[in-house]
């Protein structure tokens, strides 16, 4: 199931790593004017992905001087095994570290834009905007998922044609015929094949 945070259940629990003592303050004040709970506030982002994974945030903010070599791995694991939301505040409009941050998966990066009043807004376009990466990132794997299977099956007609001389058709209809009779899928049916073949071989 592809992971998305919807934006009409509140509150939503955030998990806030900030340097700052000032800016965490203002960032506390917008986020309880925005109706959302903290999970927990650090002042680092040394254990951020330990902390995910123990508290489930529905969104992770950070508030940055700049993104640093090692937060932006931190950021890379979580978006690749516990996916969520990401806002980062920054001083740094360096387009080399806002790159880096995007592809690391932060969906919205916020240079001198720490605003109590325009979280909730910065924070909803966040989630769109991470709904919509996790909707395109599901369809592209179910294609590639399609296309490995097709292939499969593709792979395991050709043995049935070179090994017993069937046509295209029949040795697609016969695969067919075998994973309706067994309750199977058709590539299970064509994994089968291959494993025999490769065995006999």
């Amino acid at each position: 199931m592809k992971p998305t945070v919807k934006t009409n259940e509140a509150p939503l629990r955030v998990l806030l790593v900030d340097e700052t003592f000032e800016r965490a303050a203002l960032l506390n004040q917008g986020l309880r004017q925005a109706g959302c709970r903290i999970a927990a506030h650090v002042s680092s982002s040394a254990d951020i992905t330990g902390l995910v994974s123990e508290l489930m945030p529905d969104v992770i903010i950070l508030d940055v001087d700049s993104p640093d070599r090692d937060t932006l791995e931190h950021l890379c694991l979580i978006s690749r095994d516990q996916p969520r939301p990401i806002v980062m505040f920054t001083h740094d409009d360096d387009s080399g570290k806002i790159r880096d941050s995007i592809r690391a998966g932060v969906s919205a990066y916020v240079v001198d834009g720490l605003n109590p009043e325009r979280l909730r807004s910065i924070m909803e376009v966040a989630t769109a905007r991470f709904n919509e990466f996790q909707s395109m990132r599901h369809d592209l794997a179910q294609a590639e998922s399609r296309l490995a299977e097709r292939k499969v099956v593709e792979r395991a007609k050709g043995l049935l044609m070179n090994t017993h001389g069937y046509s295209e058709p029949d040795a697609y209809q016969r695969m067919r015929s075998m994973a309706m009779s067994r309750g199977k899928r058709l590539v299970e049916i064509a994994d089968s094949i291959i494993l025999a073949h490769e065995l006999s071989a």
